[in-house]
């Protein structure tokens, strides 16, 4: 639809990047750390065809790339995160919050080296799909 993991890819994100990121704060559950792995990887995929999520990061990416451009210093060091909690409500629900609070604050992998609104976002994707999965347990 947006070909946003393409719009990932170019932007050196991909799913293997973003389960390495969410497994790095993993709490060991019902599966072992491949099964875990193997099932957040089905669930980003899947939150990644979703159209209003798509939306969402599409944007992230619209505006870091626009601020890059213009050389704007407009987004702060680190956002509040409302496209990242938007993101990680509309996958996880309201339990996906305290999953976005995790990662944010920590900040493993790939999120580390993404500008403020992107690392948002992804984090929020991670959030709601780690916050979906536990719900399976």
């Amino acid at each position: 639809m947006l070909e946003i993991e393409e719009r990932l890819l170019a932007k050196g994100i991909t799913v293997p990047h973003i389960v390495e990121a969410a497994m790095a704060l993993r709490v060991p559950g019902g599966y072992d750390s491949r099964e875990t792995a193997c099932a957040l990887a089905g669930t980003i995929s899947a939150a990644l065809r979703d159209p209003d999520v798509a939306s969402l990061l599409l944007g992230a990416i619209l505006l870091e790339d626009e601020n890059r451009i213009r050389n704007h210093s407009e987004i702060p060091g680190d956002t509040n995160g409302p496209v990242g909690i938007s993101i990680a409500e509309m996958i996880g629900g309201a339990r996906a919050r305290f999953e976005f609070n995790r990662y944010e604050t920590e900040k493993p992998g790939i999120l580390f080296d993404l500008g403020p609104v992107l690392d948002n976002a992804v984090t929020g994707l991670i959030a709601g799909c780690t916050a979906r999965l536990s719900e399976c347990v």
